[in-house]
């Protein structure tokens, strides 16, 4: 390579585009057998500059203070159950990421906020679920890090201090659910009949706060959404959100609805934040 296409080629990587940041409805391990969601997750992945490393917070990993998960290829947490002996023999061998989890700690750790290590700790299905899809080859590192808090303003300023990594070519992926009430729906119904109102309301209410970014009444949701409580009668699963727009937080954002639709009545909407 000449001298001349060498600066050319550096020159491009310094003027790109910052990686984008998802939210995306992460589903249960039966997700493997909807061919609609897991095509739309695939091509959604396929649409994306491939990342350098990708950053999962998941809605299934609360620990405080936050805790960074194995930095090396670790076996999965198959952290539910009832399910088919097939969905415990998913395995998702991504490399560690090292190098993201000093970056992570760099940008994170003060003395009021320490960041601890799960050397132990493999992928939850929030993060290794979609992640089957989008990466099949499974050879990106991936490192997971733990919500701290459900406090959506506390995690806003947690993805607001990550945002830096976009510039290196992290993918930051917040993995939840739009809506989430499990008591509430049917899985003897098929998985795309007609979604409950509880659910459509906030879906659609959700879909135009995130466009408008109006992220007070997203922060606000539990006052400000229809059926909030209802929705999410605990917030696990819509926090996730508030890492991701933290962490794409300026005022040029612009926010794309990717995946909607519902499964088995929850809300699969998905948004790309650049």
């Amino acid at each position: 390579m000449t001298a001349e296409s060498t600066a050319d080629v550096q020159a491009a990587i310094e003027s790109a585009a910052p990686l984008p940041v998802l939210y995306l409805s992460h589903g249960a391990p039966p997700l493997a057998d909807d061919r609609v969601w897991t095509g739309q997750l695939a091509s959604w992945a396929g649409n994306l500059p491939r990342p350098s490393s990708i950053l999962v917070i998941s809605a299934h990993w609360e620990a405080a203070p936050l805790t960074m998960g194995a930095t090396r290829t670790c076996p999965l947490v198959y952290d539910f159950w009832g399910f088919p002996d097939r969905f415990y023999d998913v395995t998702y061998a991504a490399p560690g990421a090292p190098q993201l989890a000093a970056q992570v700690r760099a940008l994170l750790q003060s003395p009021r906020h320490p960041v601890y290590e799960a050397p132990d700790r493999g992928l939850d299905h929030g993060a290794y679920v979609p992640l089957v899809e989008m990466y099949p080859d499974s050879d990106i590192p991936v490192l997971q890090m733990s919500m701290p808090t459900l406090d959506p303003v506390d995690l806003f300023e947690i993805g607001r201090k990550l945002r830096p990594l976009r510039d290196e070519g992290v993918l930051i992926l917040g993995s939840g659910f739009t809506t989430h009430n499990l008591r509430l729906i049917d899985m003897r119904k098929p998985s795309d009949y007609d979604a409950p109102s509880w659910s459509r309301e906030f879906d659609d209410w959700a879909e135009r706060a995130v466009a408008a970014r109006d992220v007070d009444s997203l922060i606000d949701f539990l006052r400000k959404a229809p059926a909030a409580t209802v929705a999410h009668p605990r917030t696990e699963h819509f926090a996730p959100l508030f890492v991701s727009l933290g962490a794409s937080d300026d005022d040029s954002t612009h926010a794309k609805s990717v995946i909607d639709g519902f499964w088995h009545g929850l809300s699969k909407r998905s948004w790309q934040l650049s």
